[in-house]
């Protein structure tokens, strides 16, 4: 067993899920801290401990931090639906960056040293150039990408003014599942396209939106840099090593595999993976949608030893279908 104990915020969720599972299999005591909102009990293994709060609840999080013993946090909880962050801001800046600052504050009374944060791509907007690098302009297109580049100033000034250090992990397309089944993307109305494209393929969806045919990239359609969500964990737990092994250091990193694949690819992917012609219908661009987003990845592979183990189209596709029909089997 490590040495201290991992407070999980939004555990019950899809990526927080599969963080807890990295930690548990490494070795670490897990505390998980979710409102169940858009979570589910279910999706918490049951090694770790589910404590049912907000994050902005400052007494239950630092009593949780004092009774579990906790040396770090992994910070997942927070909205993430890009066009809802347009019609409904407050409420994006209230989930995200608000209630951030709260458990940032929480952090930093009870003394806890280390800190890892769920951002995003979004933050850099639609970039100059691709591959992107963590030095390109952060110029966020939508309140849901600005949320989380406030919080990673935040962690920025208060890495500054107190004992405690951050790794922000810029996360590009996550998809996938545990390959064991033990957890998987199970938010109903989900509106990441591997998601979408295997509720169709087993009947779930009448068929799948290609947004916009006239992008500039090899097929038109945009490009994306897909992750297996549990590569992704597996950073995380990485990282965390990185932040105890230099106590003075912080980073900000992209977590992608830093190659690309257009809707169309990914599309032919499922197809080829269930055997199944997804129908396929051909709507508008949507407003702020690049051509191409992927990851300068330089970066996460030079500061941590991880080592993507599922970079491989229809491995994602094949694991986020086989999850997809467990969760048909539960009803």
């Amino acid at each position: 067993m490590r040495d201290g104990t991992v407070m999980v915020t939004g555990g019950a969720g899809y990526i927080g899920s599969h963080a807890v599972l990295a930690l548990l299999d490494a070795g670490w005591r897990v505390v998980v801290i979710d409102n169940l909102v858009t979570g589910f009990d279910w999706a918490v293994d049951p090694r770790a401990t589910l404590i049912v709060a907000n994050v902005a609840d400052d007494d239950a999080v630092r009593a949780a931090i004092r009774d579990h013993g906790v040396t770090a946090i992994m910070h997942f909880a927070g909205s993430v639906v890009v066009p809802e962050s347009v019609s409904d801001p407050l409420k994006y800046y209230r989930n995200n960056t608000a209630a951030t600052r709260s458990l940032i504050e929480s952090a930093v009374a009870e003394g806890v040293p280390h800190f890892i944060f769920s951002s995003t791509a979004a933050t850099y907007g639609i970039p100059d150039s691709v591959p992107v690098r963590e030095d390109a302009p952060r110029v966020p297109i939508n309140p849901y990408g600005m949320s989380k580049l406030m919080t990673e100033f935040m962690l920025r000034d208060v890495a500054a003014a107190h004992p405690l250090n951050y790794c922000a992990l810029r996360y590009f397309n996550v998809a996938g599942a545990d390959p064991q089944g033990r957890s998987g993307q199970s938010t109903a109305g989900a509106t990441h396209l591997i998601k979408v494209a295997v509720e169709a393929a087993i009947g779930k969806r009448d068929s799948v939106a290609i947004f916009g045919t006239d992008f500039a990239t090899r097929d038109g359609t945009g490009v994306r840099d897909y992750i297996h969500v549990s590569d992704l964990a597996a950073a995380h737990v990485d990282a965390l090593d990185l932040l105890r092994a230099d106590p003075s250091a912080s980073h900000t990193l992209n977590a992608g595999y830093g190659r690309g694949y257009s809707v169309l690819e990914v599309l032919d992917a499922v197809d080829r993976v269930t055997n199944v012609k997804l129908d396929r219908r051909i709507e508008g661009r949507r407003a702020g949608d690049p051509d191409e987003l992927v990851s300068d990845n330089r970066a996460i592979l030079a500061a941590l030893p991880w080592r993507p183990r599922y970079d491989d189209l229809d491995r994602i596709v094949a694991d986020a279908l086989a999850w997809e029909r467990k969760l048909a089997e539960r009803g």
